[in-house]
């Protein structure tokens, strides 16, 4: 007998432990650090207004650099002279990301004091902290023995390129994680892989980075001391395994795919109570940009009351709001 075709699975599915407390809510706070995968996730938590913090200093693609980011920022350390260079007409430091990289000396060390303050204050107050990591693979500065979260487009000869053993992964992420919770007992560190191929590095090269950084995960995530793990990776390798679902490098995840991911979080770690408003603040967003044919016309008018009423409606439930 033939099997009906509705009952057919066309698809694998990652079973996904729903979190039975510690879930994200219009009163959490929510940091995220990490590889360009963090952006796609932290675009999502800031268009339903949640409160949030994304990568201060910038992407970090590797344990490393987020660990010295974290070091930094609980110890206060300020940067000085000393920490940046000039280099193809840029000041520019080699522990943020180049869009921190100004023409000014003094701007630059503004705007990294300023991150690495606004990073210890985040670490304290946050509820969830998201870290994304996107490769094993470090560049360390030969002349200075630090390695780098960027390079900077400086000379290659002047890097040597290795790749982190499973150990090493292990003991930044442990670092992490204790310089953290010395901080902020009570946050939910919340690990995740990103499913961006880091093809730059060879195809084999980019597995191996990742079982790395999986291995060590998972001897790090433990829920009683509050860590956990999302399976983005595995999600865009397992149940998105398909080319329509990447952009046009093929490497990076499309919109299908980050909503489909998003959704997939949504459903693991935000509270059903969060997706109501969640629904609200979407109407609202859509109305924001909502262009009328004629904005003087009575219609037009009876709807920006009405969604001023309904802005004025959800800041009282959540006054933290601003649109």
């Amino acid at each position: 007998m033939l099997q009906r075709a509705n009952s057919m699975k066309l698809q694998t599915q990652i079973p996904l432990e729903k979190q039975s407390n510690n879930l994200i809510d219009y009163n959490s706070n929510v940091l995220l650090l990490g590889s360009c995968f963090v952006e796609h996730i932290g675009g999502k938590l800031e268009y339903f207004k949640f409160q949030n913090l994304q990568n201060p200093l910038g992407i970090s693609f590797h344990p490393k650099a987020i660990e010295t980011l974290i070091i930094k920022a609980i110890n206060k350390k300020e940067y000085s002279e000393k920490d940046v260079f000039f280099h193809n007409e840029q000041w520019h430091c080699f522990d943020a990301h180049s869009k921190l990289s100004s023409t000014s000396k003094e701007d630059l060390l503004e705007h990294l004091n300023t991150a690495i303050k606004s990073l210890n204050q985040q670490v304290s107050k946050s509820t969830h902290i998201i870290i994304t990591l996107g490769t094993a693979w470090v560049y360390n500065h030969i002349k200075t023995k630090n390695t780098v979260a960027n390079c900077h487009k400086v000379p290659q000869k002047e890097f040597k390129k290795e790749l982190m053993s499973v150990d090493a992964v292990f003991k930044s992420l442990k670092n992490i994680v204790e310089l953290i919770k010395s901080k902020n007992t009570n946050a939910s560190i919340l690990f995740t892989v990103s499913p961006v191929r880091h093809i730059k590095d060879g195809f084999v090269e980019n597995t191996q980075s990742k079982a790395h950084l999986i291995s060590a995960i998972h001897q790090i995530v433990n829920k009683k001391n509050g860590t956990y793990y999302f399976p983005s990776y595995e999600i865009m390798m397992d149940e998105l395994r398909d080319y329509r679902f990447y952009n046009e490098d093929m490497l990076h995840p499309n919109q299908v795919a980050i909503n489909y991911i998003w959704e997939k979080f949504q459903e693991g770690w935000i509270s059903k109570e969060a997706s109501v408003t969640m629904g609200n603040v979407d109407v609202i967003q859509k109305g924001l940009l909502h262009k009328s044919f004629n904005k003087n016309s009575e219609a037009h008018q009876k709807f920006l009351q009405n969604l001023d009423s309904k802005i004025e409606k959800l800041k009282i439930e959540c006054p933290h709001i601003v649109f």
